[in-house]
């Protein structure tokens, strides 16, 4: 699988990945020469690439990056992969945006307008890097934590879910991508539940509390009217199915 930015939470997805068996092709806006010691680190299942590389690496493909440089992802090699995007805006570091700032879109509608042809899910953007690493859990364990996971495209939100099991989560869905502000920053399924992140190792979260928080989220003022992000969500939205053909 291929990673357009390789920072805390890259990173991060990239060393779970590859110890659930993955292999990841690493970049970054600098170029693939500033990731060898990241890729020697994590060992012969990862690589450093381009960012078009990387987007062509895999049918999954993780972009982690500032809002502000979603009009230097490629286009063309996302062209019909899965693309979790994990990114949270933040006017301070990308700048004011207008359709942001005003919650006529969402930071996961956003980049569609620069790939247009991917198939977007957001993910792991409302959990700590370290909280991440640390709560991982096998399949089955009774402290397993769950992530929320929105999107439009039912494929790939199956791709996105198998990809999460894999490394140690499981998922609620969140809906689609107009209901992915419910777990943005601030909101109450942003890194609270898990903890602060002067606790390093986090605390697990169940499914039942996730729901809980994306459901008491509120768009607050500014959004335009009509738009699919003020609807609130279903009593309970149903469950992504867990694995797809591969």
């Amino acid at each position: 699988m291929g990673f357009i930015g390789s920072g805390y939470i890259g990173s991060t997805i990239a060393r779970l990945a590859i110890e659930a068996g993955h292999q990841v092709v690493l970049s970054n806006s600098r170029g693939p020469e500033t990731l060898a010691d990241t890729a020697a680190e994590l060992g012969p299942r990862a690589s450093a690439a381009t960012s078009g590389e990387a987007a062509a690496a895999g049918d999954v493909v993780v972009v982690t990056v500032p809002v502000n440089a979603f009009p230097n992802l490629p286009a063309t090699p996302l062209a019909g992969k899965t693309v979790i995007d994990t990114c949270n805006y933040g006017p301070e570091r990308d700048g004011n945006i207008p359709e942001l700032d005003s919650k006529s879109l969402t930071s996961s509608e956003l980049p569609l307008r620069n790939i247009p042809e991917a198939m977007l899910v957001k993910a792991f953007n409302n959990i700590f890097f370290k909280h991440l690493l640390s709560l991982a859990r096998p399949a089955g364990a009774a402290d397993r934590s769950y992530l929320p996971v929105a999107g439009d495209s039912a494929p790939a939100k199956a791709a996105v879910t198998e990809f999460i099991e894999s490394i140690g989560y499981s998922v609620v869905n969140a809906g689609p991508l107009a209901h992915s502000w419910r777990q943005a920053t601030d909101t109450p399924v942003w890194g609270t539940p898990h903890g602060p992140t002067s606790n390093e190792k986090g605390q697990p979260v169940g499914e039942d509390a996730i729901r809980a928080a994306l459901a008491t989220a509120t768009l607050g003022p500014g959004s335009l009217a009509g738009h699919p992000a003020a609807a609130g969500p279903s009593s309970r939205s149903p469950r992504v199915m867990r694995r797809v053909a591969a």
